[in-house]
């Protein structure tokens, strides 16, 4: 029976491809869903054969744990030479996409929270 091994939706491409080559590289037979046309759909990568579960997920677990360090390394580097993206690197590089930004979030709290208002009069 399939089973389903590592989920896929909001995962980099990069890390999407390790997986795969991680999987194929140790022999592990698995399958992949998409998201379909509409995106609704489960995207993920099913493994066939369900005994091969407890290899494949210490597979993954180690190459995620790697994968953290790493990526804490990059962001340090970044951060230390001053070129992680802040909130005010954004603001200074596109202040019209932020501004907008901002103010859709605030119409749609004042039209959520308009109703809730006005209740007590």
């Amino acid at each position: 029976m399939a089973v389903r091994l590592f989920p896929l939706r909001s995962v980099p491409d990069d890390e999407a491809d390790d997986i795969r080559e991680l999987l194929t590289d140790n022999n592990v037979e698995f399958y992949e869903t998409s998201a379909g046309n509409w995106g609704i759909s489960m995207p993920a990568i099913w493994l066939r054969d369900d005994d091969q579960l407890p290899r494949a997920k210490a597979l993954i677990a180690d190459y995620q744990a790697k994968r953290a360090v790493q990526q804490r390394e990059i962001y340090e580097q970044l951060k230390r030479e001053g070129k992680h993206r802040t909130f005010w690197v954004l603001l200074q590089e596109e202040p019209l996409k932020v501004i907008a930004y901002i103010g859709i979030v605030l119409a749609i709290l004042y039209f959520s929270t308009k109703p809730f208002l006005s209740l007590g009069q």
